[in-house]
């Protein structure tokens, strides 16, 4: 049954990934930002999504008696829906993160924020090697989550006047 659930909370985690990246282009992100976001955001939704099929498989009554399946199997839900799904989420927040401080498209300490959440959660890829790391998956997991959250309530719907190309310095950025 959870994996039901699990699979299901990968189906939001995706829609979300889509429409903070057009959110972001409809600002004027036109850096890789936007698009490692997107591309972040799907692949920690498919790392999800593959997870919790992988979890469905284990819990098939046919797949109990075979031990070393289970063991693979049980390996292969903690690299996806762990560590895989960690570190693209962190993507996904970094995405959004460096667009939204340089374009000021959030106050400083929450882009500062998703920042060093980022930056945990790209960490965590060392639980491959340490395992003894693994509290930075939840760790990092949850506060990109809330952050997530709180980036998508905070993201203005347009651009500030001062960010519009009519405003731009002549021969400066656009």
């Amino acid at each position: 049954m959870g994996a039901v659930f699990v699979f299901g909370a990968s189906v939001p985690l995706l829609i979300y990934a889509a429409t903070v990246s057009a959110r972001l282009r409809q600002l004027g992100v036109t850096a890789p930002g936007a698009t490692i976001a997107l591309a972040g955001g799907v692949l920690a939704a498919g790392g999800l999504g593959l997870s919790s099929l992988l979890l469905w498989t284990l819990s098939r009554p046919e797949i109990m008696t075979d031990g070393p399946l289970i063991n693979a199997l049980y390996y292969l839900v903690f690299l996806t829906g762990g560590v895989a799904h960690v570190v693209m989420l962190g993507l996904l927040t970094a995405g959004i993160a460096v667009p939204a401080l340089i374009l000021q498209l959030v106050p400083r300490p929450v882009a500062w924020t998703g920042l060093g959440i980022a930056a945990a959660a790209e960490l965590a890829t060392i639980v491959l090697i340490w395992p003894q790391a693994s509290p930075l998956l939840p760790l990092a997991r949850f506060s990109a989550l809330i952050w997530l959250v709180t980036v998508g309530v905070l993201l203005p719907k347009r651009r500030a006047a001062r960010n519009r190309r009519e405003h731009a310095v002549p021969g400066g950025p656009s």
